[in-house]
């Protein structure tokens, strides 16, 4: 299952905003750190810790071929899907490098074989299909960070393991659990120290993944960039589980 129309590295690259003083202080724009770090918090409330004296507008980066509309609004996307968990706390900010609550913090991934919801059987594996699992986003809360559970991503043919992420301002909740109309700020992709990545690759059920796994350095989109790039701050373990952090600094 080749990403075909992420063969282009990225969509552009936005313009650093430098901030100073506490505000920039506040503000997490972190890197990745060891794959056996002390065991994830929780993810309710999650609070990204400030790790940087920068702002930055994240990089945007392509949509991919496996979107789906419809996406549900939901902080729990695992479906009982098998994986190691994985707590995202996805802080989100503006060009004045101020938190922006009640944005829509939407992801999707690959699940631990390397199939999408909704594209089952491309990676090479048989498996259930509901076209759901694994998608779906919250909106911020007044602290402008999205807590979402996850299970850690699989790897298919020719990338490496990432999570698609979109942010969008002014949406409607639906009444059948989505949500419809707001503008899209921001289109990207969330990365993880190769690392942990090793690790996680050699524990049930992603040592069963038959598809060579394609490391960070060798991907077609990561460019190297760091959290800007949309490298997370990722600490925990095979055992007790991950948390994800990242600010996502966005155009709205």
């Amino acid at each position: 299952m080749t990403d075909i129309s992420e063969d282009a590295r990225t969509v552009g690259r936005r313009t650093v905003l430098v901030a100073t003083g506490t505000t920039a202080a506040a503000l997490a724009v972190g890197a990745a750190v060891s794959a056996e770090a002390p065991a994830a918090a929780a993810a309710t409330d999650v609070q990204p810790a400030a790790a940087a004296a920068v702002c930055t507008l994240t990089e945007e980066q392509t949509e991919g071929p496996y979107y789906l509309d419809g996406a549900l609004v939901r902080a729990d996307v695992t479906e009982g899907k098998s994986g190691i968990t994985l707590s995202l706390a996805l802080t989100v900010v503006n060009s004045s490098c101020t938190t922006v609550s009640n944005a829509l913090v939407e992801i999707w991934h690959a699940d631990a074989l390397g199939e999408y919801s909704g594209y089952v059987g491309a990676n090479g594996h048989s498996e259930t299909d509901d076209g759901t699992f694994l998608r779906g986003g919250v909106l911020t809360n007044s602290s402008g960070v999205a807590n979402i559970t996850t299970i850690y991503p699989g790897w298919y043919r020719g990338r490496c393991i990432h999570i698609h992420v979109k942010v969008h301002t002014g949406v409607t909740l639906t009444s059948d659990g989505s949500f419809s109309g707001g503008t899209t700020v921001h289109t990207g992709q969330l990365f993880i120290n190769e690392t942990i990545t090793t690790a996680v690759a050699k524990v049930s059920p992603y040592s069963t993944n038959t598809v060579t796994r394609t490391t960070l350095s060798g991907d077609s989109i990561y460019d190297g960039g760091g959290a800007s790039s949309g490298l997370m701050t990722v600490t925990g373990s095979t055992s007790a589980g991950y948390t994800g952090t990242l600010t996502l600094g966005v155009s709205s």
